[in-house]
């Protein structure tokens, strides 16, 4: 199923991604910087939300308090609570 999350404190602005169950796919980035944002979404590709979880969870850029891949953990956990639960969210396609 397909998440759409809207980022916040980075230069991209949103996540799309498809999450089937707790694995992760089809990951890609709007706007951002063009190599890291091909560079993450290949290899994240097949990973479960945990794993990305500890890879890129609470990596900073710059001054940031935060980056595109620790937007990308969280982007991940909101879609697999959204789906288990079963909330409805205007993220959701």
């Amino acid at each position: 199923m397909q998440y759409i999350y809207k980022t916040k404190g980075t230069c991209s602005t949103e996540i799309k991604l498809n999450i089937e169950g707790d694995v992760i796919s089809d990951v890609s980035f709007t706007g951002g910087c063009d190599g890291n944002l091909k560079a993450i979404p290949a290899l994240v590709d097949g990973l479960t939300v945990e794993q990305i979880e500890a890879k890129l969870s609470g990596i900073t850029c710059r001054h940031k308090p935060t980056s595109c891949g620790d937007q990308l953990a969280k982007a991940c956990r909101a879609a697999y609570e959204h789906f288990k639960n079963g909330t409805p969210n205007e993220n959701s396609i």
